[in-house]
Parts: C-alpha cells; sequence; structure tokens
C-alpha cells in the first residue's frame, strides 16, 4: 500500500517526518511531497503559486513514481488539494484521508470555509503581500516547547493565491464514489467542526476521532498513524 502524507498551510513534507516511519514499519510505501513555495521548496515560490500548483505536484509525484492504490492523506489545507488530485485522477485513488481537513464543494476556495474575520485578514494580507503568515502555536494545538520550537521555526508564509482559488471539479461523479474518511482531531479553531458535522452520520464516509489538537502528526504521530493505518 502506498501512502502519499500532504501537509498543510505553511508547513512542508518535513511535519511527517515521525509519522513516516510507523507506516514504513507496518509495511507500507511512504510519500512526503512538499508542495511549491513551501518547506524546503520555499525559494519556488512566485506570485502565481495557487491551489493548481500544488494540486499539480501531488499529480506529477503520482504519475512520477506510477503509483496506484494510493491513500491519499491530506492534513488541514491539503484537504482542498487532495480532493483536487483526486478529481483529476481518480484511477490511482484507494482512499482519500482528510486529517483534520477541509472537505470543499465544487466552486469554493479555503477562504470560503473560514470566519469572515478571519478571511477578511487573510485577503488584506495576501493582496498586499502576495503571502499570508502563519496561524499561531496554540491554534495548531502545539503545548511543548520542543514542538513549538520545531514547527514554528520551520513554518513559511503560504502563498495567497493557493487559499483564494476556488476548486472546480471536472470528474465529480467518480470523485464522489471514492472511498472517504474524516479524521476529527478537535482543533481549537473550530474551523474544522462545520466538516464534522456534516460527514459524521454520512454513511458514504468513515469517520474517526482523535482528541490531539490540530497538528496531530506533530503532537501525537504514534496515534496519527494508528488511525491512518485504521483507515484502510
Amino acid at each position: 500500500m502506498a501512502f502519499v502524507l500532504v501537509h498543510g498551510a505553511w508547513h512542508g513534507g518535513w511535519c511527517w517526518r515521525r509519522v513516516v516511519p510507523l507506516l514504513r514499519e507496518a509495511g507500507h510505501e511512504v510519500h512526503t511531497p512538499t508542495l511549491t513555495g513551501l518547506g524546503e521548496r520555499a525559494h519556488l515560490a512566485r506570485p502565481d503559486t495557487d491551489l493548481d500548483t500544488h494540486v499539480s505536484d501531488v499529480q506529477m509525484l503520482l504519475e512520477a513514481e506510477e503509483l496506484q492504490n494510493v491513500v491519499l492523506v491530506g492534513h488541514s489545507y491539503a484537504g482542498m488539494v487532495i480532493t483536487g488530485v483526486a478529481d483529476r485522477v481518480p484511477q490511482r485513488i484507494r482512499r482519500l484521508v482528510y486529517l483534520d481537513a477541509f472537505v470543499p464543494e465544487n466552486g469554493k476556495a479555503l477562504i470560503d470555509y473560514v470566519s469572515p474575520e478571519h478571511a477578511e485578514r487573510q485577503r488584506a494580507q495576501g493582496e498586499k503581500t502576495g503571502t499570508v503568515g502563519p496561524m499561531p502555536a496554540a491554534a495548531l494545538g502545539l503545548t511543548r516547547a520542543e514542538d513549538i520550537d520545531w514547527v514554528m521555526r520551520r513554518q513559511v508564509n503560504q502563498p495567497y493565491r493557493t487559499l483564494a482559488q476556488p476548486l472546480n471539479f471536472t470528474n465529480e461523479a467518480l470523485l464522489t464514489r471514492l472511498p472517504k474518511t474524516f479524521v476529527n482531531c478537535h482543533s481549537a479553531t473550530g474551523t474544522f467542526d462545520q466538516f464534522a458535522r456534516r460527514i459524521r452520520h454520512d454513511p458514504s464516509w468513515q469517520y474517526l476521532e482523535m482528541h490531539t489538537g490540530h497538528d496531530a502528526m506533530v503532537i501525537d504521530p504514534q496515534a496519527t498513524a494508528s488511525v491512518l493505518l485504521k483507515s484502510l
């Protein structure tokens, strides 16, 4: 089984470092791509870096590595990305896993799902600078000093257009039929409660819970690996 773990906003593939060996020990292939303009690819950020760019990043990984039967995991913002990837190449996907992630509807952007105040701050900063600054440690659920230091020093600004570009489906019928899991990590921001309410009692979804806080892969990698394996 191939897991492809896609990080959220401001992060990079580095954030999965504690989870990867646990999945590999369980016998699975694991890939942790870093999206354009973030992590070790921060130097590639351009004013036109948008959601389509990030969808293409992951799609090209699947195609270049000839991956099939993929468990495609998206954390937070990456719920937008994995949905876009699955819309483009549904034949490569075994299951979509939304780890405390946005679950977009056709024609919606991430910014449509955050509070009006938060959206206005992102819009004002993004239109002025082209990027949006990271969330504070408390919003990510980080409490241990070593975790806060590790995450805060590695985060970089997020290209604004990745948050503001709507996701338009071209293959909605196949996308709808793909097996899907939503993992509610009980984020302090409350942003993801809207998706948990929508999905919790939907028989077409697998609904799982963790009580870790938002950055589950950093806070409790063992529980994160366990819940990903449970989604199989």
